[in-house]
């Protein structure tokens, strides 16, 4: 029985030669099964202030060509342990939110169909409710980290239910997120009243700000999140601009005093051995990125989110 097939080499093809699929994975259709699947969404007809992350994905792959096989932080070699493959893109309809979402909802559900895990590139926040909607349709109710400056549950913009400030409280009134295992983390700047917080506690979200990030460090911050998710089926979504403008210019709404990268990472790392089942990286929009700061960040929180999918998949083999 063959392994795992896997990144190209560079060592044999430069890095700026070759597949596009994220961190030169094959793509599914060359694999025909994966364990892990690696979807993108250029969607970001949901957004409120700046656009452009419709070309998120493609700019985070492209960035992502200088990964390496070897994850050293986690001890794991993601792609020789699990089959990781890119599916490319969700083609959504950019002018109808409602048909958009239902594709990408679908689309999920086609892509873990047999039991892959799915790690989705966006687009703006909106397609998180979706990815969520599907993700309950597998498991159950699951509990949500949400990595994002903002909040995100907010009822609605101009009217409107579905746009990416507001799929966090969609997805508490659908049912499909569980309320006791809810927290934001990175959360930070002007809300637009106190009702935006008490509406939030009423979900049943809490928050870990980035000035507690700063304040409590990583370790704390993580052992306060691991208490609350236990072992329940767990989705991780991360805004990018949870990071300070410094670490992501490249986003639709920049906030002052964010976390760092390195911050980022190690968080994520504590969170080894958790019931992760799926998660995305959204909001990255390269029209106002720089030297792919943004790019690049979004590729390796990416890469660490696939290496923790990889060891539960490991460690489920070895039962």
């Amino acid at each position: 029985m063959t392994g795992p097939i896997g990144p190209v080499d560079s060592s044999r093809t430069p890095r700026f030669a070759g597949r596009d699929g994220f961190a030169r994975l094959p793509l599914l259709e060359q694999v025909g099964h994966a364990d892990i699947v690696v979807a993108g969404v250029p969607f970001d007809s949901g957004v409120s202030y700046r656009s452009g992350a419709r070309f998120g994905p493609n700019h985070v792959r492209e960035a992502s060509r200088l990964l390496r096989p070897y994850n050293p932080a986690l001890d794991v070699s993601p792609f020789a342990v699990a089959q990781v493959a890119d599916a490319g893109d969700i083609a959504v309809n950019p002018f109808d939110i409602r048909e958009a979402i239902e594709t990408i909802e679908q689309a999920a559900l086609d892509l873990t169909a047999d039991g892959a895990r799915l790690v989705t590139l966006g687009g703006d926040h909106t397609i998180a409710l979706p990815l969520l909607r599907a993700a309950a349709k597998r498991h159950g109710p699951v509990a949500l980290l949400h990595f994002d400056a903002h909040l995100d549950t907010w009822d609605t913009y101009f009217g409107a239910e579905y746009t990416h400030g507001t799929p966090f409280r969609r997805a508490f009134e659908e049912g499909i997120i569980d309320t006791e295992a809810l927290s934001h983390v990175g959360t930070r700047g002007p809300l637009y009243g106190k009702r935006d917080l008490e509406d939030d506690r009423r979900f049943g979200f809490g928050i870990v700000t980035s000035a507690d990030v700063y304040h409590q460090g990583v370790n704390e911050v993580v052992h306060r999140l691991r208490d609350r998710i236990g072992d329940r089926p767990l989705y991780i979504s991360i805004d990018i601009d949870v990071l300070d403008p410094a670490h992501a210019p490249g986003t639709g709404t920049p906030e002052a005093g964010g976390m760092t990268s390195r911050e980022l990472l190690e968080i994520l790392r504590g969170f080894r051995g958790l019931n992760l089942i799926g998660a995305d990286v959204v909001e990255v929009a390269p029209p106002y990125d720089h030297a792919e700061i943004t790019g690049v960040a979004a590729s390796h929180v990416g890469y660490d989110l696939i290496s923790l999918l990889a060891l539960r998949h490991e460690a489920k083999e070895a039962l």
